[in-house]
């Protein structure tokens, strides 16, 4: 695959997004520790995160490090305004723009040269209009690799540009901790150490067999790669995503089943409804969870057909809860998340399969949400109860 010979490729990421947003809507949040969520962090400024404010952090121990911040309430309808302002100036930069996150975006902007300047040129003039026209400060890594470029951006944060050249490239990355690398999180980075390996040149210089034999062959070859800048990957529009997944931080108090199933249900619900909105299905169900100890654990259900029908789903779910009510009883659980996998277009399926009594009932409830809004109707298990918050997402884009 070809990979271009100049540092082509923007990672533009949007500093602290949820708290940016409220300083700049609030002047008086300004040079102030912001901290957005109550019972579990959501975001916090930087002010905030010089205490040691960290997001998914309860928010308990969050005023303790940092008593002088300000709580607000997150404003998600707010936040999905500013993405989609700030992704139409990506759009008006270059149509390769491949989005990752409401707040970050990698985008190609090979062969511009003669129309806006060089990719260095073309980043600081983006970085100018997004903080004159939409009020937030954003931090953009150029390289000539996709990894490496969010790795530049990484590096660069808060509200910085940096530019590798490509004949600095490795000189770059040498030195860097070894978590700067995808993939490998505190579970691996802690493995990696016990063999003496701390920085990305360690990697690097390691063979891949031994690499391989200590991770496995995906991870291994994986990380081999990017040590020495191998990335061949082009910035891809109109990609489909592969999973889709929500979330819900519980605190650090005890649940009853009774309970931990409404969350449950919650998240299955608000997923299911995604997926058909999208017109997709699913074959794969993955809880994941983390517990008392902070320890995660992650159990998957392969279904015998796909489907985005919210019963079948929840059954699956339902399943590897209970099967893992011995560890939550012992440890306790902090957090519970439901992602969805293998995602076909769901035409194929409904060629192949009756209309059945549970799509009709999940019609119907798309269609009064769709017309009411998403919280005119809802199930019976969770009246009454906090439905958590609905984190804005990207939209899922049509492939071709």
């Amino acid at each position: 695959m070809f990979v271009s010979r100049a540092a082509t490729i923007l990672h533009a990421d949007l500093d602290a997004f949820y708290a940016s947003v409220e300083q700049r809507d609030d002047p008086a949040l300004r040079g102030r520790p912001v901290i957005v969520g109550g019972g579990v962090v959501l975001a916090a400024s930087y002010e905030a995160k010089a205490h040691g404010v960290r997001t998914a952090m309860s928010g308990g121990q969050a005023r303790r490090l940092c008593p002088g911040a300000v709580v607000v309430r997150p404003r998600m309808d707010a936040y999905a305004a500013a993405s989609r302002a700030v992704f139409a100036l990506f759009r008006a930069t270059t149509p390769l723009v491949e989005g990752l996150s409401i707040d970050e975006a990698f985008l190609d902007v090979d062969g511009l040269r003669r129309i806006s300047g060089t990719p260095a040129a073309i980043a600081a003039g983006l970085r100018r209009r997004v903080a004159e026209e939409i009020g937030l400060p954003i931090t953009i890594g150029v390289a000539r690799t996709k990894f490496l470029a969010k790795v530049a951006s990484g590096v660069a944060k808060p509200d910085g540009l940096l530019v590798v050249p490509p004949d600095g490239e490795l000189d770059f990355l040498r030195p860097l901790p070894v978590r700067r690398l995808w993939g490998v999180g505190p579970a691996t980075a802690a493995k990696l150490a016990g063999y003496g390996v701390a920085t990305v040149g360690d990697v690097a210089d390691m063979p891949e067999a031994a690499l391989v034999s200590l991770l496995g062959p995906g991870p291994g070859r994986h990380l081999h790669a990017l040590a020495r800048n191998r990335d061949p990957r082009p910035v891809r529009t109109g990609v489909r995503r592969r999973s889709m997944g929500a979330q819900r931080a519980l605190g650090r108090r005890p649940r009853p089943p009774e309970e931990l199933d409404a969350v449950l249900v919650g998240l299955v619900d608000r997923l299911a409804g995604r997926l058909r909105g999208a017109h997709r299905v699913c074959r794969t169900v993955t809880l994941r969870l983390r517990f008392g100890d902070y320890a995660r654990a992650s159990r998957s259900h392969t279904l015998p057909q796909a489907t985005a029908e919210t019963s079948a789903l929840l059954d699956a779910a339902r399943r590897l809860l209970g099967g893992a009510a011995p560890l939550i009883a012992e440890r306790g659980l902090t957090l519970i998340g439901v992602s969805f996998g293998s995602l076909h277009d769901d035409r194929v399926v409904q060629l192949a399969l009756p209309f059945d009594a549970g799509e009709a009932a999940d019609a119907a409830v798309d269609g009064v949400r769709g017309r009411f809004g998403s919280s005119a109707i809802t199930r019976a298990v969770l009246l009454g109860r906090d439905p958590g918050i609905a984190v804005p997402t990207l939209p899922d884009e049509p492939s071709g």
